[in-house]
């Protein structure tokens, strides 16, 4: 399965992989996702296409096409495949989008994924060297429609407002009233909520309101504020 991602990737042995981190390996990837539900075609293109070893630690490479969250750092994870996989192809479920904010860009993953499906992608990280990293990590391979900010993701970023769609890596005790509010009219907006017990919500802003529809448990770090 094959697709042309924004932005070449390059061809040298460590985005390749090999061994437990080879292309053969993201293609038993991609068939348990298909086994898992994960229908769309493109987001099980991107899946296959982009390296998710790269974006962990060295020591962690070979487990890193592993249905699990891996640790990064500063108490972060990478989120598991089925869950990056699952959120982009609700994200994208009405149709292509081309404005997305993403709220925890972490190591990067979820934010290459993103791009190379969407347009734009603007990334709000709190964490500057999970920040520093994810930039190293899109520039190695070449996507070039994503703008950072260094930001507490409760305030979104007001400035490129409003966004098609809005998707959030960690979980808040609520949904925040500031992100709800930078969705644009028909914009869908994917977000993990709640605390000891966590529920994916995908939420769709109409004329008169938003809707909110629960999907299913989830387990994802904590949305913290203020920066570190």
């Amino acid at each position: 399965m094959a697709v042309a991602i924004r932005g070449e990737i390059g061809v040298n042995e460590r985005l390749q992989g090999r061994g437990m981190t080879s292309g053969r390996t993201r293609a038993r990837m991609v068939d348990r996702l298909i086994k898992q539900g994960i229908e769309d075609n493109k987001v099980l293109a991107v899946m296959g296409e982009i390296p998710r070893h790269i974006f962990v630690d060295e020591a962690l490479a070979s487990r890193s096409y592993e249905d699990t969250a891996l640790p990064i750092g500063h108490n972060q994870t990478i989120s598991q495949p089925y869950i990056v996989a699952k959120m982009t192809e609700l994200l994208l479920e009405n149709g292509p989008l081309s404005k997305v904010l993403e709220i925890g860009t972490g190591c990067g993953y979820q934010t290459a994924i993103l791009a190379t499906l969407i347009e734009k992608i603007y990334s709000v990280e709190r964490i500057a060297p999970l920040l520093k990293t994810a930039k190293n990590n899109l520039w190695d391979l070449k996507i070039k429609n994503v703008s950072y900010q260094y930001s507490d993701g409760g305030w979104g970023w007001s400035e490129q407002a409003p966004f098609d769609g809005i998707l959030v890596s960690a979980a808040p005790a609520e949904i925040p009233e500031t992100l709800l509010r930078q969705m644009a009219i028909g914009g869908v907006m994917l977000i993990p909520v709640g605390s000891r017990h966590q529920q994916l919500h995908k939420v769709t802003r109409t004329e008169n309101g938003y809707d909110d529809e629960i999907l299913e448990p989830v387990s994802f770090v904590p949305f913290l504020s203020g920066k570190k």
